[in-house]
């Protein structure tokens, strides 16, 4: 995503100084303090802490409704300074031949399930680690094909638990995992052995209902969500193949024989049911996706699973599927024992800009002038923060309408309107001024303006266009899988967001395999069965750095009683992007963060290798540890033997380019 600079020319650069960066301060532009908003005084609100046990993290979200909340307090912010590592283990699967490894991204969570710690490798094996010494317990291997070519890397965030009431004896504790090709395993938590009386020889096969191009255009990359006895399974899918792709279908299991209970497809297959769902009347749609290739959470108590949903095949063109497309780009709460729609709610109405939802969605308790309230929260690819009634799907904090920019593109039938917050802002910016571009040199600067100024941007929600569109946040987001934390004590929503550009161009059909040929720097995806094939790039400058202005990576809070954007903080510097030159100028953010009773919040996700702690009321960095690799994946926080430890998976990202290996690291006090 950021090419590595020119160590030379970045050293450069910091000896010119201020003239090189033009008539603005360097300090102030690399170096000037943090946004901050209305913290003066901010103090801790009486509530409920979240659900889940103190000792640890029993799910991929921390619990199963996504707070990435730790009510352990041992660490704090008068003592972060003296973590150190714990313990550091390599799970090995970086052993592997270079074109499986430069396809992967380890962004595993473990969880703390049956006195072990659990993860899953890019390559689906599973470990099962000592919490106090990282001794391996035991290991399990899907033995997946390291040739297929997957959709969306080779990835595995997290596997999921299960414990069957009232049983003994193997598989009574069940963990759950979703694969690159498409299975969902079940092991003996004790073992690491298959259990055999779930599907066949403890797999269920996928068919995802039709023939595939390759093998990898359909997976699973997220876990499971775990509600009763069921367990429920959504997928993964590559974009912009083809029109008719693969379907979006969730799938519910039985969590002890794996026999299938229920299906929903965010897209109607039954013509009669298609305009009430808002999609051309009278036709069954042959459009795919609209996937759930996130996290879901569970309300067990209201017997709830809550889907976070992407758009429709292709992104780009929906001429061909007109409407607002409503089980589509939502947050779809269903009954978990039927598959029942209870509500949804939709952030984005017929989706052409690949904005998913792609967070889990956050089930919280807020407290309020009028008590307790339970919510979902969301936050959005488009910088924007949801949040919702958890029991109608009504927005809590209100949202107004804006009008979408007018589309020139044959066909394309937008939504004249989308939801946007009326309180909150948009944690980061929509559209880019080119005047602002940023450039190391003056010759940079004015080429990245010159390219900005070459495309079509009307702010937020301009459509794709055939001179090419300035799509800001870019299609990685604002938020993205990483999600956010939430701190109950303090109402504090704690979400990562990042800030690029990318150019989206419509192109003719018939110019796809000149202009594929031609744009080796860009995705061309094809988007076949429409009229428009996509080109689809970052922009960069020729050094490799964003056109888009600084910090590329924010961390924030919102109070979700209220709405208010309580601070606002850039993260990450270019030390492992420029061989060991640091500028803090924030970088784009890959993975999540976790809260603490203690006052904290821990993240890693920046494009350099540090592990970070921030005050939840202020949002400055307290701490950092170096780490072996790259962090882009989501802490975990538990109790070990009554010591506090926080542990991440370092193992870097291919596609962000950011070192690579194969570590899980835990820290505690020394």
């Amino acid at each position: 995503m950021i090419a590595r600079f020119v160590a030379g020319a970045v050293a450069l650069v910091l000896l010119l100084g201020a003239a090189v960066f033009g008539t603005g301060s360097l300090p102030g532009l690399l170096f000037g303090s943090a946004k901050r908003l209305d913290i003066a005084g901010v103090a801790p609100v009486v509530a409920p802490t979240a659900a889940g046990d103190a000792r640890g993290w029993d799910a991929y979200g921390g619990n199963e409704g996504g707070a990435r909340w730790s009510a352990l307090d041992e660490i704090r912010a008068d003592n972060v300074r003296d973590l150190a590592v714990a313990w550091s283990v390599r799970t090995g699967h970086a052993d592997v031949p270079e074109h499986a490894l430069k396809r992967s991204a380890f962004e595993a969570t473990p969880i703390l399930f049956d006195d072990k710690l659990i993860l899953c490798t890019p390559f689906n094996q599973v470990l099962a680690l000592d919490p106090g010494t990282g001794e391996e317990l035991w290991r399990f291997d899907a033995a997946i094909s390291l040739d297929q070519r997957p959709a969306n890397k080779f990835v595995c965030r997290g596997v999921s638990a299960w414990e069957d009431a009232g049983a003994a004896g193997p598989c009574a504790k069940t963990v759950f995992m979703g694969t690159n090709d498409a299975r969902l395993i079940a092991l003996d938590a004790r073992t690491g052995e298959r259990c055999l009386g779930f599907g066949e020889d403890g797999e269920v096969r996928i068919d995802p209902g039709m023939d595939l191009i390759w093998p990898g255009e359909f997976q699973i990359t997220s876990p499971p969500a775990v509600a009763g006895d069921v367990v429920i399974v959504g997928s993964a899918i590559s974009d912009n193949v083809r029109v008719a792709a693969p379907r979006g279908t969730v799938r519910a299991y039985d969590a002890r024989t794996g026999a299938l209970l229920w299906t929903f497809d965010p897209v109607p297959r039954e013509a009669s049911l298609a305009a009430a769902q808002g999609w051309p009347e009278g036709v069954a749609p042959v459009e795919g996706h609209a996937n759930v290739w996130s996290t879901m959470s569970v309300d067990e108590e209201r017997g709830l699973v809550f889907l976070p949903t992407s758009s429709p095949s292709p992104d780009f063109f929906g001429g061909l599927r007109v409407g607002n497309n409503e089980f589509a780009n939502a947050v779809v709460a269903l009954e978990a024992a039927s598959g029942a729609v209870v509500w949804s709610f939709q952030t984005i109405r017929h989706d052409v800009w690949d904005y998913d939802v792609a967070v889990q969605p956050g089930l919280y308790t807020v407290t309020t002038d009028e008590g307790a309230r339970d919510v979902v929260a969301v936050a959005t690819k488009h910088g924007f923060v949801f949040v919702l009634d958890r029991e109608t799907g009504a927005p809590v904090l209100p949202i107004k309408e804006v009008e979408t920019p007018p589309t020139d593109i044959p066909g394309e039938v937008l939504a004249p309107t989308q939801p946007i917050p009326a309180i909150t802002p948009a944690i980061v910016p929509a559209g880019v001024d080119p005047d602002t571009a940023f450039g190391l040199t003056g010759f940079d600067r004015g080429e990245c303006r010159a390219r900005l100024k070459a495309l079509r941007d009307d702010g937020l929600f301009t459509p794709p266009s055939l001179e090419g569109t300035a799509l800001t946040p870019f299609t990685g987001g604002g938020a993205n899988w990483g999600s956010h934390a939430y701190d109950p004590t303090r109402n504090l929503l704690i979400v990562p967001m990042s800030n690029l550009t990318h150019e989206i161009k419509l192109v003719p059909a018939a110019d796809y395999a000149d202009v594929d040929e031609t744009r080796e720097s860009a995705d061309v995806a094809p988007q076949r069965g429409a009229p428009y094939a996509v080109l689809r790039e970052v922009v960069l400058s020729r050094l490799g750095l964003p056109c888009t202005p600084p910090p590329w990576g924010v961390l924030a809070a919102v109070d979700l009683a209220t709405g208010d954007l309580v601070w606002r903080r850039k993260v990450g510097t270019t030390e492992d992007l420029a061989d060991g030159i640091s500028i803090p100028l924030g970088t784009p953010l890959t993975g999540g963060p976790a809260a603490t009773a203690g006052g904290l919040v821990f993240m890693g996700a920046a494009y350099d290798d540090y592990l970070r702690a921030f005050s939840t009321e202020t949002g400055e960095e307290l701490w950092k540890g170096r780490l072996p690799a790259g962090g882009q994946a989501t802490p975990m926080v538990y109790e070990w033997e009554g010591r506090q430890y926080v542990v991440i998976a370092a193992g870097g990202h291919a596609d962000a380019g950011t070192t690579l290996g194969d570590h899980i690291v835990a820290f505690a006090l020394k």
